[in-house]
């Protein structure tokens, strides 16, 4: 008997091992589970910010890309504008100018060449009343040439609808 009461006290001391290690146990494994679960979840976010991350630099490469203007093509006004200036009183003071127009558009760049007679007269007119002391200095030029770019537009639009030119540029600028 004692050998019976032996096994069954082997038994009964390794349940009560068993039992009293199943509580860690299950705790491990809960820590195993939650640690894992943490785990994904950090790597589910990771890998959505990182989506997300690369669609905001695609899209704001697509919006770069679509503010990059298009090429600037220019049309000269052939042959330079020559005209008297008024307000001389040492006798008569000549300008001699050319002008070039700029746009970003091919269609408008047809329009200014179809146009190009209209906008010669219109600006040949506007040179000619230029005073010869209001062209001494850079204001004075850059003054007439933002006058030449507004007459410009609103013949432009006038004809076309659009104003079409961006820039009116003094390619050469001579006074005598």
């Amino acid at each position: 008997m004692r050998v019976s009461s032996a096994k069954n006290n082997a038994k009964a001391a390794k349940a009560d091992i068993l039992k009293s290690g199943k509580p860690w146990l299950l705790i491990a494994v809960i820590a195993v589970v939650a640690a894992g679960a943490a785990g994904g979840g950090a790597w589910l976010f990771a890998s959505r910010s990182a989506a997300q991350q690369i669609e905001q630099e695609q899209a704001k490469a697509r919006s770069k890309a679509s503010r990059i203007p298009a090429p600037a093509q220019y049309f000269a006004l052939e042959p330079p504008f020559v005209v008297n200036l008024a307000g001389a009183m040492a006798g008569p003071r000549y300008l001699q100018v050319e002008v070039q127009l700029m746009t970003r558009d091919p269609e408008a760049l047809k329009n200014v060449e179809q146009h190009a007679p209209a906008i010669r007269a219109k600006l040949l007119m506007l040179f000619a009343q230029a005073q010869a002391d209001a062209l001494a200095d850079r204001a004075g030029k850059e003054k007439l040439q933002a006058a030449a770019l507004r007459d410009v537009k609103a013949l432009m639009t006038a004809e076309t609808g659009k104003p079409g030119v961006e820039q009116l540029l003094f390619t050469s600028f001579v006074m005598q």
